[in-house]
């Protein structure tokens, strides 16, 4: 799978801590679940729980990131 995302600033999430910025996208580097997302623009305001496939990625605008398991890159707005 060739993908380019038009973000050039992420951060490498690999762990359960909670992460805390201005990511704009999440990209899945396996298969991840989301324990907890706060989103500023959408509603759900929280996203709990949400199982995210290997090479998806999520848009919104997330001030806060924790997995329960997997590895993301959190694209910085």
């Amino acid at each position: 799978m060739s993908f380019v995302p038009e973000f050039s600033n992420f951060v490498y999430i690999a762990d359960t801590t909670k992460v805390s910025g201005r990511f704009v996208a999440l990209l899945a580097l396996e298969a991840t679940v989301l324990a907890s997302g706060t989103v500023c623009t959408s509603s759900p305001s929280t996203l709990t729980s949400m199982p995210i496939p290997a090479g998806a990625m999520v848009y919104g605008f997330f001030t806060d990131v924790k997995l329960t398991s997997g590895k993301v890159l959190a694209y910085v707005s």
